[in-house]
């Protein structure tokens, strides 16, 4: 369906060096096959009558019109779904579609399958439901208090983190509240696919995913069959960012396609979209930082509350993050964070890049300023004073074991020069081309912040990712089921490939779950250390058969054997043979890598829960204008702790994107959601950066260090970048204006009626 994953290279591209993606011309040149452009002959389209209230009793639906539209084939309801009426990614507790209530509002009640999108519009019309709304459940802090809204009741997860001697207390004391709001992740690729029903009464699902095989498990289940004959296929993905690691309209194109028999495709609208799928769970922060005079921090105390909407999706974990690095990357001897995600009648919130650790660090940043202000204090200093280093204990009890270039990370970042100077034209003002900025109302500030997440699944899960290599004529041809997203797995799988094989060849098949095993989420940073480490030894295990064949052949030490450039030569000379003869009879070698076990966390949050940490810094310069609330984010530097650079372009790309995520939720992302309803379900209302928009990105270091048992000593990059940007742009607006702005996004009314601002 797709050109990206069968791409061949006739260069060979190695470790560390610029590597283009093979998917960028297409995608430029607008001949990519994103999911959306799937076609059948005989297709129908599909489409979802979804609930227009937050939260409502369903008395009844009457879909006898429906049924009569020329061109409808289907309309089907709870009552249809062959299996399971119920799947989540990790609780099975979201309705495939709603029964007797429905909790959020755009949640699926029915579906239809039409010839046509007119006929498929005036079906989902003609459907009757009598609906008795009822008041929603909006304010996350009364969750836990209120009747519950699900059989599972409104506390999703709770973790009571309690670390070191809780009687101490500091000189110092700076106590701070925070919100962060709902911020959607705003790929451009709305929601779509094709399911196609199979002669042996199984699926054929072409979808946009970040989890095949979750996928693929979730939805057999859904629709009764042995998960042998439902087979998914990733089609091409426009953008993920974590919105994709849960089912979608995936249940809802198989019941349809094996009602029908025919093939149907969907594709949600955008504001389809932004009902569609998870957001990042907005939060509510409490925070008291206890410190010495000199600046040593003693104790850190938290309360967090997380809006994880109607459904669970992957809340349980986001919230582990949240409480586990709720006090930055700094030495904390003593902490109380009680951490609590619950279940609201607000839209649903699940994976977003950083998981977590945006929100927290977004309070944990502005704590640190609020302190180095109690002490007098530098506060790149102050992070210096206090930075985690190889050795130190976590809050959860973990000792890091890892890299931890902490201090590197800050003080590259913080040295680095800037290239800022004043706004002389009036498109650089606040405002741009509006030309609404007084120059003598613009001031200037800069500030810096500190991140950190872990990488990898987290708590005991079994993370694992299998492939395969096989080589033959000089051809590495490498099997994965890992989702590429846009984060670069097509330049990797072949770089390592190259790297390990000296092959100039590499084929890269289409990602499905057909014929290899479970690559895991293409999520939590973990596909370069987990698929790449697959890959790596998948193409080691060929290699070291190789060499041994032919060193038995040519009676000669396999240790004296090396492949490069194509070929295979003795180190003592007298072998030089072509890697195309070499590889006339093929060899292959099927892996299943896992990184080093983690442990659940206990009743007090402690544990060794998590594999490994990155680091990230930024230094923001703003221009605010104090008249009108307008910002303009003047530069952005940054510095991030990587292992190691295995494609200095794609990491650019990579710090570049994740930092315009961050913008985006300092000044202009927010899904605004009233009384349970979504407000702004379009990308004319709801704002993301563009090109104009955002700053210039300064990589001032990248820190390689190698990490140990990583895929040639490589981080995850994904994440961090998305993590301390935006801190550090809500920090300078602060040091703008010397207002507190306790809340991301910061609005043009929080500066110009700080003490009136909604």
């Amino acid at each position: 369906m797709t050109d990206l994953a069968t791409s061949k290279r006739t260069a060979a591209p190695r470790i560390g060096e610029d590597t283009p993606r093979p998917d960028g011309v297409p995608k430029v040149a607008g001949t990519f096959a994103f999911s959306s452009d799937l076609h059948h002959d005989r297709m129908l389209w599909g489409g979802t009558l979804r609930s227009p209230h937050p939260s409502a009793r369903i008395r009844s639906v009457d879909i006898s019109a429906a049924v009569a539209v020329t061109g409808v084939h289907a309309v089907l309801t709870n009552e249809d779904v062959p299996g399971s009426l119920t799947y989540g990614l990790e609780h099975r507790d979201q309705p495939v579609l709603a029964a007797d209530v429905v909790r959020y509002e755009g949640e699926p009640v029915a579906i239809v399958a039409a010839d046509n999108p007119e006929a498929l519009r005036m079906a989902i019309d003609a459907i009757a439901v009598d609906y008795e709304p009822l008041d929603p459940l909006v304010d996350p802090d009364l969750a836990e208090r209120a009747d519950p809204i699900h059989p599972d009741g409104n506390l999703v997860r709770r973790i009571n983190l309690i670390h070191g001697d809780q009687d101490v207390s500091g000189e110092v004391q700076v106590e701070g509240t925070y919100e962060v709001g709902m911020q959607d992740q705003a790929f451009l690729g709305p929601e779509s696919g094709m399911a196609v029903p199979a002669e042996d009464g199984g699926i054929d699902l072409y979808v946009a995913t970040q989890w095949l095989h979750s996928d693929r498990d979730q939805v057999a289940d859904c629709l009764g069959l042995d998960p042998a004959r439902v087979r998914l296929t990733l089609s091409g993905v426009g953008g993920a960012f974590g919105a994709r690691e849960d089912l979608s309209l995936h249940v809802h194109l198989c019941m349809l396609a094996l009602h029908t028999r025919r093939p149907v495709k969907m594709v949600y609208s955008r504001e389809e979209s932004f009902h569609g799928h998870v957001h990042r769970h907005p939060a509510r922060m409490w925070f008291r930082h206890h410190a010495d005079r000199d600046g040593t921090i003693v104790r850190v105390e938290s309360r967090l509350v997380l809006d994880g909407g109607a459904y669970a999706s992957s809340s349980g974990a986001v919230i582990a993050n949240a409480t586990c690095f709720a006090a930055g990357p700094y030495r904390v001897p003593s902490a109380h964070i009680d951490g609590a995600v619950v279940r609201t009648n607000n839209p649903p919130c699940g994976a977003m890049r950083g998981f977590g650790a945006v929100q927290t660090c977004y309070a944990h940043e502005a704590q640190m300023d609020r302190l180095a202000d109690a002490l007098g204090m530098d506060p790149v200093e102050l992070r210096l004073h206090n930075a985690l280093a190889p050795g130190d204990e976590l809050l959860t009890g973990q000792t890091i074991t890892g890299t931890a270039p902490v201090a590197e990370v800050i003080r590259t970042c913080a040295d680095h020069p800037s290239g800022a100077s004043m706004a002389v034209d009036p498109m650089e003002l606040p405002g741009g081309a509006g030309r609404t900025a007084d120059p003598e109302h613009v001031v200037r500030g800069e500030a810096f912040a500190l991140g950190f997440k872990n990488l990898l699944f987290s708590e005991g899960f079994d993370d694992f990712s299998e492939a395969s290599c096989h080589l033959a004529d000089g051809v590495a041809t490498i099997t994965s089921a890992c989702a590429e997203v846009g984060q670069g797995f097509v330049t990797l799988a072949q770089q390592i490939t190259c790297e390990v094989l000296g092959v100039d060849d590499v084929v890269l098949l289409p990602a499905s779950t057909d014929g290899i095993g479970s690559a895991g989420s293409t999520s939590a940073s973990r596909q370069t250390w987990m698929s790449g480490g697959a890959i790596q030894e998948a193409c080691g295990q060929v290699r070291v058969q190789l060499l041994e064949r032919l060193a038995a052949e040519h009676g000669v030490d396999a240790d004296d054997l090396v492949v490069a450039d194509g070929r295979v030569v003795s180190m003592a000379g007298g072998l030089e043979i072509d890697l195309v003869e070499a590889t006339a009879e093929p060899i292959e070698a099927s892996v299943v890598f896992r990184h080093a076990p983690t442990l659940p966390l206990d009743e007090n949050g402690q544990g060794d829960a998590h594999v490994s940490f990155a680091f990230s810094a930024h230094r923001a310069i703003v221009d605010v204008d104090v008249e009108l609330g307008l910002v303009k984010v003047v530069e952005l530097t940054t510095s991030q702790d990587v292992g190691r650079v295995l494609n200095p372009l794609q990491t650019i790309g990579q710090l570049e994107g994740g930092a315009a995520q961050g913008v985006g939720l300092a000044v202009m992302e927010e899904v605004l959601v009233e009384g349970g309803r979504i407000r702004n379900a379009s990308f004319t209302d709801y704002l993301v950066p563009t090109a104009l928009d955002m700053p210039p990105v300064e990589i001032a270091a990248l820190i390689e260090q190698a990490e140990p048992g990583a895929p040639f000593g490589a981080k995850g990059i994904g994440e961090p970048p998305s993590i301390s940007s935006t801190a550090a742009v809500a920090a300078a607006i602060r040091n703008a204006t010397g207002l507190d702005l306790p809340r991301v996004p910061v609005r043009p009314t929080d500066i110009v009626f700080p003490e009136g601002a909604a």
